[in-house]
């Protein structure tokens, strides 16, 4: 699957591959995405996600294709690259013995504009943590540093690799407006998570890549509506005939995934909920708490990776 790429482009893959001697670790790649977008890679552990990112920040080189980060080359322009984007790492490049302000202090010192490193530890919410170390830091408190390390330089491309991993649901939810705050002021933003509701929540588009291939992109929306639109939930009695009510509705599937609670792939009208209630009627089968859902993010990604979030 190839997308051509926008003239303007803040990020451009195309036909990106990458070997690590038989293994193919990324095959054909290629997606773009605009200024100020967020833009999230999504995929199950071996996908393929980490090389692609590390190749556009210049860490890796490709064996074949081309990529392009704010129109240049990361790896034979990357000292004209590398002011202007930030990197989140899940773990790991800072100091052990290195206490927040000072670690800020000290990246700022790298950037000729920097952001204000006191108000980068407000911002992230560590201004309590200020005399501890690093290796003291909780999960949490390490995530929120690394991402005001970040954003030091001011740049114009974040690369965020689970940046809310660790954290407890308040201080994620935190972090989400502050990814939200840093499109507003026309950051783009490359988001790696397997948080479903993350990449529902914050991204603008989605890709879904696996086996180091894409198998889908667009809005997280019309990806939903592109996934067998709708299914119907309903309780009733457990142990009933699947298969043959499944038969009876011309329906893909009917599942029971516990005791009576049923879930009926199929795509959903009046003459379907209809067929179904006139079924259970015959059988003297209550009816409860009927439903019709459409398909999440997460039902998405399961479909096409057989992975599972770790949400």
């Amino acid at each position: 699957m190839a997308t051509a790429p926008a003239p303007d482009a803040a990020i451009s893959v195309q036909r990106l591959t990458k070997r690590y001697g038989a293994l193919v670790a990324v095959r054909d790649l290629s997606f773009s995405f605009c200024p100020g977008e967020i833009f999230a890679l999504l995929g199950p552990n071996g996908a393929g996600k980490t090389t692609t990112v590390e190749i556009l920040e210049g860490y890796r080189a490709a064996d074949e294709g081309e990529v392009r980060v704010l129109g240049l080359d990361p790896i034979r322009q990357g000292r004209a690259l590398k002011p202007r984007i930030g990197l989140m790492l899940q773990q790991g490049g800072v100091y052990p013995q290195i206490r927040p302000l000072e670690a800020l202090r000290l990246f700022a010192s790298f950037y000729a504009d920097p952001h204000d490193p006191v108000a980068l530890l407000d911002l992230v919410g560590l201004r309590e943590a200020v005399h501890t170390t690093y290796r003291q830091l909780s999960g949490g408190q390490k995530q929120r540093l690394s991402l005001a390390l970040a954003l030091v330089g001011r740049p114009e491309v974040l690369f965020l690799d689970e940046p809310t991993a660790a954290m407890d649901p308040q201080a994620r939810r935190a972090t989400w407006d502050l990814i939200l705050a840093q499109k507003r002021q026309g950051v783009t933003v490359l988001l790696t998570t397997h948080f479903m509701e993350e990449a529902e929540r914050l991204a603008d588009r989605v890709a879904i890549v696996d086996r180091g291939r894409l198998v889908a992109l667009d809005t997280p929306d019309q990806l939903a509506r592109q996934s067998a639109a709708r299914e119907i939930r309903f309780s009733a009695a457990p142990g009933l005939d699947t298969a043959a009510l499944a038969d009876h509705l011309a329906a893909a599937a009917v599942l029971e995934p516990e005791p009576g609670r049923y879930v009926v792939e199929a795509e959903v009208s009046p003459t379907l909920l209809a067929r179904l209630a006139a079924w259970l009627a015959e059988r003297s089968v209550l009816l409860r708490d009927l439903h019709v859902e459409r398909r999440s993010l997460e039902d998405v990604y399961l479909r096409l990776t057989g992975a599972k979030s770790e949400e």
